[in-house]
């Protein structure tokens, strides 16, 4: 199971101090945390995209993440998201084709929509084209990483003929794909109909909504043949603010939330962190809160921290890294590890899905020789009926 971090790259003012960062101060924080979370042992860091103020958060996902691949060691470096919806799929296979190479295949992407509507009339979209933007985008994209001189016509860009997306997916795999979505049935589905990741980012939405996304996501998986139930790919979101003890975690974390512009004037701190995700308190109950996800989603593969927001300083949200890496995750780690049952697989890698492809060539391999090998018996023999009959 893999752990890490995800970041919306807000810059907002924090209420404690008045003091509202600079841009280039949180591009540059965002690269701290992220280097700080491979040296404590996190295995992903994921980044948004985003056009627009008050987020830093990169317009081109890749620029930053091949950066971070020359400052990290470990790190899966991943999106959440790209937007699938008002980027140009040619682009996107292209862009994150070149940075699998960069970083090694150490990279995967999360495909979604957004959460910012005007973006689509930014771009020349459609929002209430959204859903089918997405699922058209990804079609094409899921056939450039796999197909050489692609042929192409849909509705929403220009045809392709005999198009050739360059550089080619290193060693032949494609880049891994996460559909990540909140409420929208349509995309567990896409997700399901290819075989690829669900993610869930529920962080403002109650177990059950969660419970039941995932519940289609896994039913259409394995209706579409790709593994059974519990083989399908599942990632959560969360987010977490700790202190030694949970008073103390309460009492620091309610100024930000209360004027984080996302909730801030909405529920109370206590009625949000019953009816979602988000947990104020220990370290402890950030691992008991965070195991009890597998009651609702069953055995999953990721699950991503937002930690970096709603104007908390960087000396804190190190603090809070540095706390998830070495008091809560090794014990998660190992939690979840005995709790999991027989036959669910590993949250992917490159290395692992390179191995799959080729023992699956190997296979495609085997099949052929197999297949001239009885013809060519059928051959021979039917030689020999022929000769004994003379």
């Amino acid at each position: 199971m893999q752990f890490g971090l995800m970041s919306v790259g807000d810059v907002t003012t924090d209420p404690t101090t008045g003091r509202t960062p600079s841009e280039h101060e949180r591009i540059k924080a965002q690269i701290e945390i992220a280097r700080l979370a491979d040296e404590v042992g996190l295995d992903v860091f994921a980044t948004g995209e985003h056009h627009n103020p008050p987020f830093i958060a990169p317009a081109n996902p890749p620029i930053q993440l091949a950066h971070l691949a020359a400052q990290t060691t470990n790190l899966i470096l991943s999106t959440s998201t790209t937007l699938i919806t008002t980027n140009d799929p040619a682009r996107l296979a292209e862009d994150y084709a070149y940075l699998q190479h960069l970083t090694e295949g150490r990279m995967d992407l999360m495909l979604g929509r957004g959460n910012t509507g005007p973006v689509y009339p930014w771009f020349g979209k459609d929002i209430r084209e959204g859903i089918a933007l997405a699922v058209e985008n990804y079609a094409l994209l899921h056939r450039l990483w796999r197909e050489e001189n692609v042929d192409w016509e849909g509705r929403f860009r220009t045809p392709l003929h005999q198009f050739t997306s360059t550089p080619r997916p290193l060693d032949g795999v494609p880049p891994f794909v996460w559909h990540g979505s909140i409420r929208s049935p349509e995309i567990a589905e896409q997700a399901a109909y290819y075989g690829d990741g669900f993610f869930h980012n529920h962080i403002f939405w109650p177990a059950e909504h969660t419970r039941r996304m995932v519940d289609l996501y896994r039913r259409r998986y394995e209706h579409y043949g790709h593994g059974t139930y519990d083989q399908a790919i599942v990632g959560l979101g969360g987010q977490v603010f700790m202190r030694e003890n949970s008073q103390d975690a309460i009492r620091d974390f309610r100024p930000y939330f209360d004027n984080a512009p996302v909730y801030g004037g909405g529920p109370s701190l206590e009625d949000f962190s019953s009816q979602t995700p988000l947990t104020v308190g220990t370290p402890d109950q950030v691992i008991e809160r965070t195991l009890a996800a597998r009651d609702y989603v069953g055995d999953y593969q990721r699950q991503l921290f937002l930690m970096d927001h709603a104007g908390l300083p960087l000396k804190e949200v190190l603090y809070q890294v540095e706390l998830l890496g070495t008091r809560v995750v090794p014990v998660l780690r190992e939690e979840f590890a005995k709790l999991r049952k027989p036959g669910v697989p590993d949250a992917p890698t490159h290395a692992a899905r390179v191995a799959a492809a080729g023992g699956a060539r190997e296979d495609e391999r085997g099949a052929q020789r197999d297949e001239w090998t009885g013809t060519r018996a059928e051959e021979l023999n039917a030689a020999r009926t022929i000769e004994e009959g003379r």
